[in-house]
């Protein structure tokens, strides 16, 4: 098979981090395997994820909830049965979340939350993930699983993180407020002036990157500013990151508890803080 697209601009030079926007799909994994599997998948380790895309390529899917019962079966319906795993992090919820999730997905693996916060949950989720590729989505309906292919397409063919974006490209939101809009475009500017990115979207949750990267990202926070500090750690890593538009739906049942913009302050903050040390290092080196 081969190279249908290539992602455009070129990969940067080795500590640089580029976002670009997605382009075709194309019918081949491209990812080089490790060192220590460096062989060609069998034909019949591949499998379609949509008409333009196979992949022999494993995907974990993370979802984190609390009390979400009356919105799994959105969440459920949408995903592909294609992924290999599906790790569902209950946030010690008291209805019957987590009875939802194994009647839609008998296999579903369920970690119990250890502490509180969307960090946390995370984070439990990324260390039961055992997929080449992990993807984050929420647990509210609010993201549709049927983009999941989308985001594998670009890291197959190429991206070491793909991030959705709601605000660029043919992206859309039916649930952000005026105010949350605003707040996450002064946001995204401050991280894109700090650290020479192209963000568009920096306070959504669907993600998706390889599982090898996990320690690049250097998670250590607890709450909603995840979000944030994934992609601004996958850009001081030197990832190459590409923009995934997505088209976020409005939660059904429930009430969000989301405060995105202001986690991601003082997250922003700190890591601003740290960058600035680290150069005050270097320039006295």
């Amino acid at each position: 098979m081969e190279l249908a697209a290539l992602l455009e601009p070129d990969p940067p030079e080795q500590g640089d981090a580029t976002v670009v926007s997605i382009t075709s799909l194309a019918a081949l994994d491209r990812r080089p395997a490790k060192p220590a599997q460096c062989h060609r998948p069998a034909q019949s380790q591949y499998r379609p994820i949509s008409g333009d895309l196979a992949i022999a390529r494993t995907v974990s899917v993370v979802i984190p909830v609390k009390n979400e019962a009356r919105n799994l079966p959105m969440v459920f319906s949408s995903l592909p049965a294609w992924a290999h795993e599906v790790v569902l992090v209950d946030g010690r919820s008291v209805d019957n979340t987590v009875a939802v999730a194994r009647q839609w997905r008998p296999d579903i693996k369920v970690v119990t939350q250890p502490r509180a916060g969307k960090a946390d949950a995370l984070l439990a989720g990324f260390e039961a993930c055992t997929g080449d590729i992990i993807v984050t989505i929420d647990g509210d309906g609010s993201t549709d699983g049927g983009e999941i292919a989308r985001f594998v397409g670009a890291l197959v063919t190429g991206a070491d993180y793909a991030k959705g974006s709601r605000l660029g490209s043919s992206g859309a939101s039916d649930d952000i407020t005026l105010g949350r809009r605003l707040g996450n475009r002064v946001l995204s500017g401050l991280v894109n002036l700090i650290f020479g990115t192209h963000y568009t979207d920096l306070c959504y949750g669907y993600n998706a990157f390889w599982s090898e990267h996990l320690p690049a990202l250097d998670l250590d926070c607890l709450g909603f500013e995840i979000e944030t500090l994934m992609n601004i750690r996958a850009a001081k890593a030197g990832l190459l990151i590409q923009e995934i538009p997505s088209h976020e739906r409005a939660r059904v049942h429930g009430e969000s508890n989301l405060r995105v913009f202001f986690d991601g302050w003082r997250i922003l903050n700190s890591e601003g803080h740290r960058s600035r040390s680290i150069w005050r290092l270097r320039a006295s080196a």
